[in-house]
C-alpha cells in the first residue's frame, strides 16, 4: 500500500491513480442491515483500548472487515513537516512482514493518490487505480491494485491520518454504501484516538519529567556526577527511544565537537566527530536554536561523518540564564518514525532543565572545591607554623645537647635523633607542598608527578611511599630529565611491588647532588625493606 514508488509498508493504492479523477458524490444508500451490527461491533471496540497504537491498527482491522477490503492501512500524518503534511507511520492489513520488505520505505505522500488525499482531505473513491490520471506508479513488489478508498481521520477538527482501503473482494469498486460506513466510522475513531492521544500525551509527559527530576537528583546529589554530561545524554536517549544520545561543545576552531554519547554499541565512533565551522546548521546550533532533521543521512545541513547510520533527529541547545553549555542530539535509526510535535516540546523542556542542573552541578562542585582547597590550605599552614618549626626548635635543642654530651653512645644516640627529625621536617614539607596541590587536577610539576606516581603504587604495594625531596626540583630539573626520572621511580615502585614482605618504601630525589665525577646532577634512590637485606635502587643524571 504505497502511495506513490519508494513506499514501505506499503498504503493501499497509494501509488495507483484513480480513474476519472474526480470524487463520486455520496450516495443516498443505507448500511445493509447485516452490516449493521458489524459496524456497531467496531465502533465499541474502538473505545475499549487507550493504548495509541493498538486503537489505530483495530481501525484499520474494522475497516477492512467492515468493507470486505483485501488491503487497509491507516497513514499518520505529521502536519508540521516542512515542505507540508507528510506521512510519518503507516498501520497496515493484509501485508505480511515479506510484502512490506518487498515494497521498501515508507511512502511520504506528496504525490500520488495520497497526495491528492493530504492536500485535499475529503473522502475519495477510486474504481481503478491505473486508470486514475493522478497515479505516480508503484513500488516493485507492491501488490496489484484497483479499487481505492480514502478516508480522512479528524481528531478536534484536525486531520490525523487518513485511512485507505484497496482491492474489494469480488474485484468491484468500492460503493457510497461503503464510503458512508467508513466515514461513520472514522469520525467515532477520532474520538477514541483523541483520548488515546491525551492518555499517551500524558504518559509521555509523565516519563519526561520523571526523567529530568532524575537527572537533576544524579546531578546536585553527585551520586553519578563523575561525567554530568553522560549522565544526561544517557537518560535523554532512553526517554526519546533514540538510537543514541550525544552531547556536542563548542571547539576553539568555531565548530562543534561530540564530546560525550550513549549508545546501545561503542559510542567511541561517535566521540570526537565534529561539524566544521561553516555548516549550515551550525549557526543555529551556536546559537542556541533547536533544529530538527527529519533524515540525517540525506539532510545536507548534516555533516559529521556519522550522519549516514541515522535518520530522524534533534539537536536541542543545553543553555541556562544566557549561557549555552553544548548541544543534545537525540537520533534515530534510519527509517524510525519520526518525532511528533509532542516529543519535540518535551525533548526541549528536558533539555532546559538538564542545562539548569548541569550549571547547578558546575556551581556545587566548584564550592566543594573551594572548601576542599581552603581546608587544605589551613592544614598547610598549621603544619609549616607549628609542626616544622617545633621539630626544627627540637633538632636545635638535641644539637646542642650532643655537644655537650660526655659519653660517645649518648652523643651517637642523639645523632641519630637529629636525623630522623630532619627527615621528618622533609616529609612533613613533602606533604605541604601536596596539599597545595589542587586535588583533581594533573600535576604540572615535578614534585607533584612524583608524589602522584608514589600514590598510585600505594594501591599495589599496599604502603604509601615516604618521599623527600632536596634541592631546587621543580626549577632545576629540565623536562627531559624530569620525564627520564619518572620512568625510573615507576620501573623502581614495580620491582618493589614484586618483592615479597616489603612493608616500607622511601624515596629520595635530591637535585643538589654531586656525581661521581664531581659533576652537579640528580640522583633518584628508591629504598625498600623486601627480601633478605632490603634493595636499594638508585638513577642519577646530569644537571
Amino acid at each position: 500500500m504505497a502511495a506513490e514508488s519508494g513506499g514501505a509498508h506499503p498504503a493501499p493504492g497509494g501509488d495507483h491513480p484513480p480513474p476519472g479523477g474526480s470524487r463520486p458524490a455520496p450516495g443516498d444508500d443505507r448500511p445493509a442491515p447485516e452490516r449493521e451490527p458489524l459496524l456497531l461491533e467496531a465502533v465499541l471496540s474502538l473505545g475499549t483500548d487507550l493504548e495509541l497504537r493498538t486503537a489505530l491498527q483495530d481501525l484499520v482491522t474494522a475497516a477492512t472487515r467492515l468493507t470486505d477490503a483485501r488491503y487497509g492501512a491507516l497513514g499518520v500524518v505529521d502536519p508540521e513537516r516542512s515542505g507540508g503534511p507528510r506521512l510519518t507511520e503507516l498501520f497496515t492489513v493484509g501485508l505480511d512482514e515479506a510484502a512490506k520488505a518487498r515494497i521498501g520505505d515508507l511512502p511520504c505522500g506528496d504525490k500520488g493518490v495520497l497526495g491528492a488525499l493530504l492536500r485535499d482531505p475529503r473522502p475519495l473513491r477510486v474504481d481503478d487505480l491505473a486508470a486514475d490520471p493522478r497515479s505516480c506508479g508503484t513500488p516493485a513488489g507492491h501488490p496489484p491494485m484497483h479499487s481505492f478508498l480514502g478516508v480522512p481521520v479528524l481528531v478536534r477538527d484536525e486531520v490525523f491520518g487518513d485511512l485507505y482501503l484497496t482491492e474489494k473482494r469480488g474485484g468491484g469498486p468500492f460503493t457510497a454504501e461503503d464510503e458512508r460506513l467508513v466515514r461513520i466510522l472514522a469520525a467515532q475513531a477520532g474520538i477514541a484516538i483523541g483520548n488515546a492521544l491525551l492518555f499517551e500525551n500524558a504518559r509521555q509527559r509523565e516519563r519526561w519529567i520523571e526523567g529530568a527530576a532524575a537527572v537533576t537528583t544524579a546531578l546536585l546529589s553527585g551520586a553519578r556526577s563523575d561525567d554530568p554530561l553522560l549522565v544526561v545524554a544517557e537518560q535523554a536517549r532512553l526517554l526519546a527511544d533514540a538510537d543514541a544520545g550525544v552531547i556536542l561543545q563548542p571547539t576553539e576552531e568555531g565548530g562543534m565537537e561530540i564530546v560525550t554519547a550513549s549508545t546501545h554499541g561503542d559510542p567511541a565512533d561517535l566521540v570526537g566527530a565534529t561539524i566544521a565551522p561553516g555548516s549550515p546548521v551550525l549557526e543555529q546550533l551556536l546559537g542556541g536554536e533547536p533544529v530538527f532533521v527529519d533524515d540525517s543521512a540525506t539532510d545536507p545541513r548534516m555533516t559529521t561523518h556519522v550522519r549516514s547510520r541515522f535518520g530522524p533527529s534533534l539537536l536541542l541547545p543545553l543553555q541556562s540564564g544566557g549561557r549555552l553549555i553544548g548541544t543534545l542530539a537525540l537520533p534515530r535509526t534510519r527509517g524510525a518514525r519520526g518525532y511528533t510535535s509532542v516529543e519535540r516540546q518535551l525533548a526541549g523542556q528536558f533539555a532546559s532543565q538538564a542545562a539548569l542542573a548541569l550549571v547547578l552541578a558546575d556551581a556545587r562542585r566548584s564550592r566543594e572545591r573551594l572548601a576542599v582547597f581552603e581546608d587544605r590550605d589551613r592544614i598547610a599552614r598549621d603544619l609549616h607554623d607549628l609542626v616544622v618549626q617545633r621539630l626544627f626548635a627540637t633538632g636545635m635543642m638535641l644539637e646542642s645537647t650532643q655537644r655537650r654530651a660526655v659519653a660517645p653512645e649518648i652523643g651517637t644516640a642523639i645523632g641519630k635523633a637529629v636525623d630522623e627529625l630532619e627527615s621528618t621536617i622533609q616529609e612533613v614539607r613533602t606533604a605541604i607542598f601536596a596539599l597545595q596541590q589542587p586535588p583533581v587536577d594533573a600535576p604540572t610539576s615535578l614534585r607533584g608527578k612524583v608524589l602522584k606516581e608514589a600514590a598510585g603504587a600505594a594501591a599495589v604495594l599496599g604502603v604509601t611511599p615516604s618521599t623527600q625531596f632536596r634541592g631546587a626540583v621543580d626549577s632545576r630539573v629540565p623536562e627531559p630529565v624530569a620525564t627520564r626520572l619518572l620512568a625510573a621511580l615507576h620501573h623502581a615502585l614495580a620491582a618493589a611491588a614484586r618483592r615479597p614482605n616489603v612493608s616500607e618504601i622511601r624515596v629520595h630525589v635530591d637535585a643538589d647532588a654531586r656525581l661521581p665525577d664531581g659533576r652537579p646532577g640528580l640522583i633518584l634512590t628508591v629504598d625498600d625493606d623486601g627480601g633478605p637485606d632490603g634493595t636499594t635502587a638508585t638513577s642519577q643524571w646530569p644537571l
